[in-house]
């Protein structure tokens, strides 16, 4: 703690700033310097060659410090073995040593734990939060973004949410999660964004465990009819004016697609993420040589005909436009300035505000209407 000086004399401790007189006793620490030293003081002073269990050492202590201080006292007491039991996976993570998980205890006592392997295909981290969970896993595509989260979380309550990224890495989770034999006591499933999947796609996605969402992007989910008029009607809109409210936002994304450029800026989008699905795809693993590989590329991606990729995209968005049919294109315009225009339109509010009061509502449950119309155009996953 480069930022605190102990003053120690006789029983009486005092703390100050480097470089200061301004000292204030012990008893004015914050609770964090106070579990800091004390844990200093309890490791340091222990008898030589002692075994050290530490419950909860996140406990006060912020996380940016926590690896950095047991790494000292680990140092400096070379001697002794360390047992922490944590409930931080990051700081679990961090230390170099054998990981375990308590799956189960009872006060007789009994402890039932598991080894924490390390060819499970997934990190450290996430092999931990999988085996130390009592519920089934739920793979999800992007990241810990906060709405992102309240929506899995709140329609999905009886699963643990875990964020993979991109749909392939959701599909490649649920996969390796269901072929690793230290996780098959864990059930899983996957859910991914909607990507224009044709019905052979969602066929073979549904045998993996995996479902698609009726949007390209979770938190688009709030645009679709029945969830806007939740959200509008939670604000007191009612008859002509909350029909106003909804045509309003509804012809609002029209228009944000209302010219050709704008189109062909959402066809590209969809272009890439088809190229580089299919590029993932490509195994070159049993070529014997530059040839052999050329060939295999080749005959991999033959099938990819960028063309008729692009105009079966222009075609799907330009039928959802003339037809205006909002959720078809909400299945195949991916923008995140959609969430901007729901917050206009339906709440009066700026984005930041909109998204901070979902994600309030959601946790809370303040608006049961809001998750019943979101959860009703949810797919249903089954642990499997």
């Amino acid at each position: 703690m480069p930022h605190r000086v102990l003053h120690i004399s006789g029983d009486d401790i005092q703390v100050s700033p480097p470089n200061t007189d301004t000292r204030y006793n012990a008893s004015e620490m914050s609770d964090g310097e106070r579990a800091i030293f004390y844990l200093i003081g309890q490791t340091l002073v222990a008898a030589p060659n002692s075994l050290l269990v530490i419950d909860e050492p996140e406990l006060h202590v912020h996380r940016s410090v926590i690896s950095k201080l047991w790494d000292e006292l680990e140092s400096a007491r070379q001697d002794c073995a360390f047992v922490f039991i944590t409930h931080d996976l990051d700081f679990a993570a961090a230390r170099i040593a054998q990981k375990y998980v308590i799956r189960d205890y009872d006060p007789a006592p009994r402890w039932t734990l598991d080894v924490v392997p390390d060819d499970t295909g997934f990190s450290e981290q996430t092999t931990t939060l999988i085996l130390g969970s009592r519920r089934p896993i739920l793979f999800v595509e992007g990241d810990t973004d906060s709405l992102d989260i309240a929506i899995y979380r709140t329609c999905y309550p009886d699963w643990t949410i875990v964020p993979r990224g991109s749909c392939e890495e959701v599909i490649h989770s649920v996969v390796t999660m269901r072929r690793n034999q230290h996780l098959t006591r864990v059930h899983c499933s996957g859910i991914v964004d909607a990507d224009d999947y044709q019905a052979d796609d969602l066929e073979y996605l549904r045998n993996l465990g995996v479902a698609a969402l009726p949007v390209s992007e979770i938190e688009n989910i709030v645009l679709l009819p029945q969830v806007s008029r939740a959200i509008a009607e939670s604000d007191g809109y009612t008859g002509a004016e909350l029909a106003d409210r909804l045509d309003s936002l509804k012809e609002a994304v029209f228009q944000s697609l209302n010219t050709a450029a704008a189109v062909d800026r959402v066809v590209t989008r969809y272009c890439r993420r088809r190229i580089d699905r299919l590029l993932k795809k490509v195994d070159l693993s049993a070529a014997g040589d530059v040839s052999q590989i050329t060939a295999d590329y080749i005959r991999q991606t033959a099938a990819l005909d960028i063309q008729d990729i692009a105009q079966r995209a222009t075609n799907r968005i330009s039928e959802a436009l003339r037809d205006r049919d909002l959720p078809t294109l909400l299945a195949n315009y991916d923008n995140k300035a959609l969430m901007s225009l729901a917050a206009t339109h339906l709440r009066r509010t700026r984005l930041a505000d909109f998204e901070s009061w979902l994600v309030r509502v959601l946790r809370n449950n303040s608006v049961p209407n809001l998750i019943d119309a979101i959860r009703h155009n949810l797919p249903v996953v089954e642990a499997q």
